[in-house]
């Protein structure tokens, strides 16, 4: 293990506001971080510092020599009409070493991150392929140390669990800004946390996120030890400054001194602990006990020729929470829509209880405003709003959110991500309903909201439809989930495990039944046929043959991922040259059978 990078004092503002005073830490090169922090601590801004995008207010970076610091922001930029190709070609042009060296790199990072063709038009990616070339695009540079700002945003769950595994074998350090919960528990070795609850700024904890959690909370048990052993202590002496005047005149200078030092070290420590309050999310509730709020029957819809669902039948009633699982595209925003009647099934129908009330929480956040005031967004022209009969000063309702009164006149286009969510949290609650339906509700929010959002979403005593990837709220708070794989079938589980075990298990069935319907026909075929003994010896061990050219295909493929080739680049041209001949040569396996096929199909008529 050795030091990687060091930062030194660091301090920031953003306008009036300190994100960081004199923040002091440093990141070996064997670590994989996570960092978290609650919304606006300053979390992109530190990574920025880091990477050389925006300077600090005082204080230095100082790195190895020679280390390399790659940067993966939250939103990806292309040019227009680039390809993938050309995008890595791009990332490494100025590299000293030969065009074939070049175009080798590129055609390992295409084949190790998945993409099947280089001339694919980056216009034409979808937001989880656009973040995987975003994210090769850094790799390809080799960093020493890799900067993810939300790495797992626009991903869906495969695409996450992709990105876990391409992680735990990374042989770079990374330091990662992520709410993801099981991602972090997953991939990570240490844990940062940026608030200003901690004297230095931050707290750091080896290990992963349950480590983190664990150690955390001693932490923050023993700071609130601290005030009340530094507030006894305070008392002592402040009853010592106030004695009578003989007292007066033998107090000593040093204990003086040191009295109202302990009175300003008791401030700021009340002050650290004060900040560890939470989003005060609780979604209000018309209180309708209908057993049948919702009920859908044989739901279906196609989109573009394509069959995103068939056969879906749910029943929501109050204390249902139905989670909605699938890969991008497959469907789950669709069939939202069709449950709120602004979309029409293509079969089916929906039973809805009268004057149901369904409050929808939008992932594209289109129902927000840029331009308005952050007063505006929470309580329209009003100063106060009225939450479950009680009128409420629009000052408390933001600090309820975790904003602080001087934000009120901000535009809300200033805002994160993670302040914006809460906005819209916090508009909802205003609204009684009967089914809470949220569209991504989980995105840009801190781990501090989105334990409260959790806690709030269990206690709802309506029904809720809850779309999200974030694994960990939905194992926690839903009751059942419907899987959509993309291809018109759902299924019901318990829990995002047994849904990955079905997937997986769908997987190689489907591939093992392709595989016997081909091998039957292919025996069925060279029994009855005029070709040659030979030729029909050949036919019935074509499927062998293939397998075993296949499994060649995958050892070479592995061969490719070996990180000491990285830097050979003659090795890696040679083992580059394998894997294509492979792949031709498997290839030319599949023509041979197309043919012996079809002159048997022909001879047999």
């Amino acid at each position: 293990m050795a030091q990687l990078l060091t930062c030194q004092a660091i301090s920031k503002h953003f306008g009036t506001r300190e994100l960081f005073h004199e923040l002091s830490i440093s990141f070996s090169d064997d670590e994989h971080v996570g960092l978290l922090g609650p919304n606006g601590a300053g979390k992109t801004t530190f990574l920025k510092i880091i990477a050389g995008l925006v300077s600090p207010d005082g204080g230095e970076i100082s790195k190895r020599r020679s280390a390399k610091i790659g940067f993966l922001p939250q939103e990806d930029s292309f040019s227009s009409g680039a390809t993938v190709e050309t995008v890595l070609s791009s990332a490494i042009a100025d590299r000293h070493s030969e065009p074939h060296e070049q175009d080798t790199q590129v055609r390992i990072i295409l084949s190790k991150f998945g993409f099947d063709r280089a001339d694919r038009s980056v216009d034409a990616l979808s937001g989880g392929w656009r973040k995987r070339l975003a994210l090769a695009r850094e790799v390809i540079q080799q960093p020493d140390l890799l900067l993810l700002d939300e790495p797992t945003n626009h991903l869906d769950l495969g695409g996450i669990q992709w990105l876990e595994e391409m992680l735990l074998d990374a042989p770079f350090a990374f330091l990662a800004v992520s709410h993801d919960r099981y991602f972090l528990e997953r991939v990570t070795n240490r844990v940062v946390e940026l608030n200003p609850i901690y004297l230095e700024g931050y707290f750091s904890a080896s290990g992963n996120y349950s480590k983190f959690i664990e150690k955390r909370a001693e932490f923050l048990e023993a700071q609130q030890a601290q005030q009340v052993t530094l507030a006894n202590i305070v008392r002592r002496e402040d009853a010592f400054l106030k004695s009578n005047s003989k007292a007066q005149r033998t107090k000593s200078k040093a204990r003086i001194e040191e009295a109202y030092r302990l009175k300003d070290e008791l401030r700021d420590l009340s002050h650290r602990n004060a900040q560890t309050a939470r989003a005060g999310i609780d979604f209000d509730s018309t209180g309708r006990r209908s057993v049948k709020l919702l009920n859908a029957r044989g739901l279906a819809k196609t989109l573009g020729n394509k069959l995103l669902f068939k056969g879906v039948s749910l029943l929501l009633s109050p204390g249902t929470r139905l989670g909605l699982l699938g890969a991008n595209g497959s469907g789950k925003t669709t069939l939202i829509r069709i449950l709120t009647g602004q979309l029409p099934p293509d079969e089916g129908t929906i039973e809805r209880a009268e004057k149901l009330r369904v409050v929808v929480f939008d992932q594209k956040r289109e129902e927000l405003p840029r331009e308005i005031s952050l007063r505006q967004a929470l309580a329209g022209k009003d100063d106060a709003v009225e939450f479950r009969g009680q009128n409420i000063h629009i000052s408390s309702w933001a600090k309820r959110f975790l904003f602080r009164v001087d934000q009120l006149n901000m535009p809300v286009g200033e805002l994160s991500g993670g302040e914006q969510s809460r906005i819209l949290i916090a508009r909802l609650m205003l609204r009684p309903a009967d089914l809470l339906i949220l569209d991504e509700p989980t995105n840009d929010l801190d781990i501090a909201s989105l334990d409260v959002l959790e806690e709030s979403l269990i206690e709802f005593p309506g029904a809720i439809v809850l779309v999200t990837h974030d694994r960990f709220m939905l194992d926690r708070v839903c009751t059942e989930i419907l899987g959509l794989n993309g291809e018109g079938r759902v299924g019901n589980y318990s829990n995002c495990a047994q849904w990955q075990t079905a997937q997986a298990t769908r997987s190689v069935g489907r591939d093992a039944n392709v595989s016997k319907a081909t091998s039957n026909k292919t025996k069925a075929k060279a029994n009855r046929d005029g070709l040659s003994a030979s030729e029909r010896s050949e036919l019935k061990e074509m499927e062998a043959t293939i397998q075993e050219a296949d499994e060649c295909v995958a050892r070479c493929a592995k061969a490719m991922e070996d990180p000491d080739v990285a830097g050979d680049h003659v090795e890696a041209q040679k083992r580059w040259e394998a894997l294509e001949a492979a792949r031709i040569h498997i290839a030319s396996l599949y023509a041979r059978w197309e043919q012996l096929e079809a002159r048997a199909k022909q001879m047999a008529k």
